[in-house]
């Protein structure tokens, strides 16, 4: 059995974890490709089998891996999008950082969701992705996002205007320090934050959200993923930040932007006993009511 692993340097604490995910997998022979950066990080601490080899970019990833185990936190995981891409290869998170909503599985449950992992005992959890257009070719091949797109004022005491269509319709100026394009895996993270919605996984829908709108009236709103999005940035000479999740370019000029949804969906891995209600009640809260 085919399986890549990916991750990022982290707390020195944990290295007795990461060391039991890597004996686990062991003692099922499975084939291992691990990260190049990650796997240079480890190489010091951590007992390896021999059957391993190291990748660094997404074409090297053995055709038929079963897995990708992301160890780490959410920020993790969504670097994995850049490695899986449209390949369809499924990927679980080991939660090593504080939340863990996307990357799920903790720390102490290492041993039983290898053995689940292995044994097949989980199901894909598909999430949509945004793609990105735009005459400049921001971001290249890695032109879309999991999470969501933002757009935000880079120098304080100032603010940026975003004119927004929806399928050629006119939606809105915003005159603020940003805008955000989630997902419905993305409702959960920055937009939410900035006041807009939750939405379910398998909802049709991306969450427009202005980022501290100097406009009252103007609230969050939800539209089709079958919509095409297209922003005219004008930042009145001044930089700005445009960001694929965590991917980001500085910016200038006025532009214009095209969101669609992307062609192609990234696998989430979600253990049995894993739910997206349970994840929103136990780790933002979601309802929490002393009378219940």
């Amino acid at each position: 059995m085919d399986i890549a692993i990916y991750g990022r340097s982290f707390n020195p604490d944990f290295f007795p974890n990461v060391q039991l995910i890597f004996d686990s997998l062991a003692r099922h022979a499975c084939r291992l490709q691990v990260y190049r950066g990650f796997f240079d990080f480890l190489k010091p601490h951590i007992r390896f089998a021999a059957d391993l080899e190291v990748f660094a970019h997404h074409h090297e990833l053995r055709t038929g891996t079963r897995f990708m185990l992301s160890v780490g936190g959410d920020g993790t995981l969504l670097d994995t999008i850049t490695l899986v891409r449209n390949s369809g290869i499924p990927v679980a998170g080991i939660n090593l950082g504080r939340l863990g909503f996307l990357s799920s599985t903790s720390r102490h449950e290492i041993s039983s969701a290898v053995e689940e992992l292995i044994d097949g005992k989980y199901d894909l959890d598909p999430r949509s992705l945004l793609r990105l257009e735009s005459s400049a070719g921001y971001f290249g091949e890695l032109n879309y996002a999991l999470n969501e797109a933002s757009l935000y004022k880079n120098v304080p005491n100032s603010m940026i205007t975003i004119q927004a269509w929806v399928d050629g319709m006119f939606m809105n100026s915003f005159w603020a320090d940003g805008l955000i394009l989630a997902t419905p895996t993305g409702s959960t993270a920055y937009s939410l934050s900035c006041g807009g919605p939750i939405l379910a996984p398998a909802c049709n829908s991306f969450v427009v959200t202005p980022i501290a709108s100097h406009n009252l009236t103007v609230r969050p709103i939800v539209v089709p993923d079958s919509s095409e999005i297209r922003l005219k940035v004008d930042a009145g000479g001044r930089e700005y930040s445009l960001s694929l999740d965590s991917r980001v370019e500085v910016l200038k000029e006025e532009i214009e932007l095209t969101f669609r949804k992307a062609a192609f969906q990234f696998n989430l891995i979600r253990l049995h006993k894993q739910h997206f209600f349970r994840a929103i009640r136990d780790k933002l809260a979601w309802g929490l009511d002393a009378r219940n």
